[in-house]
């Protein structure tokens, strides 16, 4: 019953990958400036969101921006950076886990905002943080078969909401430290979008390599970390147990197949500087190779690989070896190594 999921990928590469970022900047001191009376009441330090999750800052959109136009310009920028026109994309996977509502999907409002063809399959895949990853895994698999030729993996997240709600809500008389701590992750969530495009490496020379890679699922740990607009409740301890155990049994089950040991780059899903160093810690990997966005962008869900590997990509070889790693509620781990 134990074990990983792996695929290989024959023919596939990363053509190109973009981000839009927002417009404002929001401080934790601002947020917990919002927080004052009841970090008083509660007798818990200011600096708590910098010094506990080592964020400094996060975006958030500014009048006049959405995730989806955002989404949609990153898109844009992608087919541009690729030099593929529109109509020869067979597929858009939106990731997001920001929706503004349940019908219809996400992903129709970026294949239209993006002019896609009628042929182009589009849907929404949600798996939480790790949906960029999935998308780009799936998306992988049809281009080997020769279902498709180009697709396109996207993403936009807004962490207004469901900070607006988490701060009215804190504030609140009656509420304790067990209550407070309980919701601190949603303090830490930031806004951007980001858009990946994939197509055949026979095709591209100077495209990046998708090798393939690994998944495995924790589902036993499917109540620690539960959230909605409204709210994102977790439970830190267990959650940050559970993933490090789902991590480490991926990474020992994964040497059957790869030689992970000395890639060149580590880009993982930015949570904070207490995942970031757990993770480092139980694989074994050189901190140095390590870039962290966190710090500056907090945790923007799915697009936190690809806004993380968009910035690292400027100090990247060709030859140099890129493994993609994430840990998402549920609880799912993902692994995929791309050949720069």
């Amino acid at each position: 019953m134990n074990g990983n999921a792996t695929s290989a990928h024959q023919n596939v590469a990363l053509l190109s990958l973009a981000t839009t970022l927002p417009d404002r900047v929001t401080t934790s001191a601002e947020i917990e400036s919002r927080l004052a009376a009841t970090l008083k009441r509660l007798r818990l330090p200011s600096g708590l969101l910098q010094r506990v999750a080592g964020i400094a800052e996060r975006r958030n959109w500014a009048e006049g921006q959405t995730f989806e136009s955002a989404a949609i310009e990153a898109g844009e920028k992608a087919l541009a950076e690729a030099g593929i026109d529109a109509s020869e994309v067979g597929l858009i996977i939106n990731t997001s886990v920001t929706r503004k509502h349940l019908e219809p999907s996400v992903a129709v409002r970026m294949h239209h905002g993006l002019g896609l063809p009628s042929s182009a399959i589009n849907f929404d895949l949600a798996n939480a943080c790790l949906g960029f990853v999935n998308g780009m895994s799936l998306a992988a698999q049809l281009i080997d078969s020769g279902a498709i030729r180009y697709a396109m993996i996207i993403n936009g997240e807004d962490a207004d909401e469901i900070q607006d709600n988490t701060i009215e809500r804190l504030n609140r008389p009656g509420i304790g430290r067990k209550e407070f701590m309980s919701e601190f992750a949603s303090l830490t969530l930031g806004s951007g979008a980001a858009a990946a495009l994939l197509g055949p490496a026979d095709l591209h020379a100077s495209g990046h390599r998708i090798l393939g890679g690994v998944t495995r699922a924790a589902t036993q740990f499917n109540d620690l970390c539960v959230g909605s607009v409204n709210g994102m409740y977790t439970d830190a301890k267990a959650l940050l147990k559970g993933g490090m155990e789902l991590v480490v049994a991926a990474w020992e089950e994964a040497k059957k197949d790869w030689s992970w040991s000395s890639m060149d780059r580590y880009i993982l899903h930015q949570v904070s500087s207490i995942h970031t160093d757990a993770i480092v810690k139980a694989a074994g990997l050189d901190r140095s190779k390590v870039p962290v966005t966190y710090s500056r962008y907090g945790n923007v869900g799915p697009a936190s690989i690809p806004i993380t590997l968009s910035e690292e990509a400027a100090t990247l070889s060709p030859g140099d070896r890129v493994l993609l790693m994430g840990v998402g509620s549920g609880l799912n781990t993902a692994m995929m190594e791309i050949a720069w």
